[in-house]
């Protein structure tokens, strides 16, 4: 699946499951990618995102190697990992959604 469309799965899951967070992690190019996306929305921590909401958040080159499904909201003092770390495209097959 292209990453575009299953970063889009994923943002669908999460709006219709507002309690989980999804964190992407992969490499542009040689530079470590994280993407985290949380009831609908993504949002990268690792590099800059367009203000257009209809553009996609995944840079250029973004090639996306794992996924880790957590608790949400994400608390700083300790996250809860549900599901992961494993293929991005195997979450969306996950049942602990």
């Amino acid at each position: 699946m292209e990453s575009t469309a299953l970063v889009q799965e994923l943002e669908e899951r999460t709006r219709l499951s507002p309690d989980r967070v999804v964190r992407l992690h992969g490499f542009v190019l040689d530079e470590p990618f994280e993407l985290l996306i949380f009831r609908g929305f993504s949002s990268s921590t690792t590099h800059s995102t367009a203000f257009d909401p209809d553009a996609s958040v995944l840079p250029d080159g973004t090639r996306l190697d794992w996924a880790e499904l957590l608790q949400g909201p994400l608390d700083p003092s300790g996250e809860t990992r549900l599901v992961g770390p494993v293929n991005p495209e195997d979450l969306l097959a996950q049942a602990s959604w």
